[in-house]
């Protein structure tokens, strides 16, 4: 179908598959964030969104029924399955103890996992399949020894990682290229690019591309940054930059950003998601959503441009940002592993 080669699209990592530089998250297909739209509205979503030429596609099995639903679009799409670039993560387990997950990133779950996220999708193989988080006990080498395993066996086309460090992400690689981590990065969020990190020097260095997740800062650059502190029962309340002390600020923040928005004619995600893409051909944000006129807004994005002295006055003004990011209060951030024993 030729409107799928509309968008523009870039290697996925050194001589990896082609993508769009904009891909979709859809963990809020799900309703993770809160209200979920029923199966038929979310089924049209995809629909929508496959016309539209948006052909990378992010999901996992912790997002809720998120699977099923991509599922059941390809039960009744067959023939458009070659036209979809489908990745999904294992890594993160739901239990009823607080803080209501756990982490492993085991060959053993590795593998259990494969098989349920590709028996919800009814699928033979997914394109990419990350390690959503590292367990900090299982050495990256077993886990990517399975992950290899699983790509002989035709199971998984491509290899990714998700919140590692750069020395995770060195010593996976040295088994088996990785395609591209998947991050947080945003205006709001470049912890990536700095030198205590050293991730985002050390994937270009391998030739390893960034998926950067939440790029429009879990809606707060999308311009909604009051209705998420104040909406009853919204999960996104707990993120450090809504809190007392830091709402104000960022808001500030935001509101400058959107005066330079509007003078390019351009809305507040548009030119956020503009600044995330002119970090680099290597760099896939994929802005979630379950509504369609939100998903033709983030794709006009891709032709909004930023000269050097904008992208450099909104990274100034960025450093004013107020609260840390949630990731790293989770203590699964830049994920390391235990050395190999021998």
């Amino acid at each position: 179908m030729s409107v799928l080669r509309t968008l523009p699209a870039r290697p996925l990592g050194r001589n990896g598959p082609l993508v769009p530089r904009l891909g979709l998250g859809l963990m809020g297909l799900s309703g993770q964030y809160g209200y979920s739209a029923p199966e038929t509205e979310r089924l049209r979503f995809l629909d929508e969104a496959y016309e539209r030429g948006q052909w990378f596609w992010d999901t996992a099995d912790k997002y809720g029924d998120s699977e099923d639903i991509v599922g059941k679009w390809f039960i009744e799409n067959p023939e458009k399955r070659k036209d979809i670039f489908l990745a999904t993560k294992f890594g993160i387990k739901y239990t009823d103890a607080a803080p209501g997950y756990t982490i492993d990133s085991s060959p053993e779950y590795c593998r259990t996992c494969i098989e349920s996220s590709l028996k919800r999708l009814g699928l033979p193989f997914v394109d990419l399949y990350f390690v959503h988080r590292l367990d900090k006990v299982t050495p990256i080498e077993k886990t990517m020894e399975m992950m290899l395993a699983l790509k002989n066996a035709g199971k998984i086309k491509n290899i990714g990682l998700s919140e590692c460090s750069a020395e995770s992400l060195r010593r996976a690689h040295a088994i088996h290229p990785i395609t591209c981590v998947e991050i947080e990065y945003s205006l709001f969020c470049t912890e990536i690019e700095s030198p205590h990190r050293n991730l985002l020097e050390t994937a270009r260095e391998l030739g390893v591309a960034i998926v950067a997740y939440s790029p429009l800062a879990n809606g707060i650059l999308a311009g909604s940054i009051y209705k998420i502190a104040e909406t009853p029962g919204d999960k996104r309340k707990v993120l450090p930059w809504l809190q007392e002390g830091n709402l104000e600020k960022n808001v500030a923040i935001i509101d400058q950003i959107a005066e330079i928005a509007r003078a390019k004619n351009a809305t507040l995600p548009q030119l956020a998601l503009a600044w995330l893409l002119a970090q680099g051909d290597d760099i896939f944000p994929i802005p979630g959503s379950s509504k369609i006129d939100r998903l033709e807004s983030n794709l006009e994005s891709l032709s909004v441009s930023l000269s050097r002295e904008e992208e450099a006055h909104m990274r100034q003004l960025a450093q004013g940002v107020a609260g840390d990011r949630f990731q790293n209060l989770t203590g699964y951030s830049f994920g390391d592993t235990p050395a190999l024993e021998e």
